[in-house]
């Protein structure tokens, strides 16, 4: 390997963005409604008026817990939805350690 490429490969292990999910505490869901106005490719509400999270194929996962990648485009819109969410129910983990980053479970 030269050291171009050494370089380049520790520089994009070093700004690597960690792989994350989202999920939905239905039970504390409002349903107002915010975080599908924030991210809709991510997040929507359902006939119940509940917001629920979808997977890549934009199919609504609607069992309990159900989680779904955060595509890194949308993570300022996810976070964002996350912070302003009435319910405080929208729950941001990294997806290898299960560490919540974003939501009432934050550290």
């Amino acid at each position: 390997m030269s050291v171009q490429e050494e370089t380049a490969t520790g520089a994009a292990a070093d700004t690597a963005q960690p792989e994350l999910e989202v999920w939905i505490d239905q039970d504390l869901c409002t349903g107002d409604g915010i975080c599908a106005q924030y991210a809709p490719e991510v997040f929507e509400l359902d006939i119940d008026g509940l917001a629920y999270v979808k997977d890549a194929d934009d199919e609504l996962l609607t069992e309990a817990g159900a989680t779904t990648r955060v595509p890194l485009p949308l993570l300022r819109e996810v976070v964002d939805s996350a912070k302003e969410c009435p319910g405080d129910c929208i729950h941001v983990r990294r997806i290898s350690d299960k560490v919540e980053l974003y939501g009432p479970d934050a550290e």
